[in-house]
């Protein structure tokens, strides 16, 4: 696997090219992690490492308006805190590769997407360059409903989701350890 650096890194988040897809990383500062990742969705975050995060609405008028757009809230009480943990569910490593892959695909659904077999391999070797940054012990939760113990996102088309945003539909990744808080997700506005 290819070293991760700041480049491989920028390389890597080249899998949301074509979606509406934000990615940001932020040092654990907070023993409450929810804390951390409402300082990402607040946009009041950089990476710790220096490297490349992705905010498509940095410069959007919606976003000068609200630092908090496209979300619709963030966590900043312990009742916020209840309620945003109750909206996730802790997903098993084994699961997260074709997560992240399928958060890079406009609609979420791979049986739509153009070339996907042809795509794959690539995508893949990303998505596993992301997931490298977040070593054993790391822990991923998602609003994305789902089904058996360890789905497959690319056999299971994502049908429901607890939305984060002010859109009627998005999905994300939340991945926890004890120096990172990341959060990669996709947002609908139609």
């Amino acid at each position: 696997m290819t070293e991760l650096t700041a480049e491989a890194w920028a390389d890597a988040l080249e899998l949301y090219q074509y979606s509406y897809t934000s990615v940001s990383v932020v040092r654990r500062e907070h023993e409450e992690w929810w804390l951390d990742a409402a300082a990402i969705m607040r946009g009041q975050t950089s990476d710790p490492r220096g490297w490349r995060s992705l905010d498509p609405d940095e410069d959007e008028d919606e976003r000068r308006d609200d630092p908090l757009f496209p979300f619709a809230e963030a966590p900043t009480t312990p009742e916020d805190v209840v309620r945003f943990r109750q909206r996730v569910t802790e997903l098993p490593r084994s699961s997260v590769q074709s997560l992240v892959v399928l958060l890079g695909i406009p609609g979420l659904e791979v049986a739509k997407a153009a070339d996907f077999s042809r795509d794959r391999p690539e995508m893949e070797r990303r998505a596993r360059l992301i997931l490298s940054r977040f070593l054993h012990g790391t822990r991923f939760y998602s609003n994305v409903g789902w089904k058996a113990e360890n789905p497959d996102f690319y056999e299971q088309p994502v049908r429901l989701t607890d939305p984060f945003s002010r859109y009627g539909w998005d999905a994300g990744l939340i991945a926890v350890n004890d120096a990172e808080v990341a959060m990669i997700w996709y947002f609908d506005p139609t």
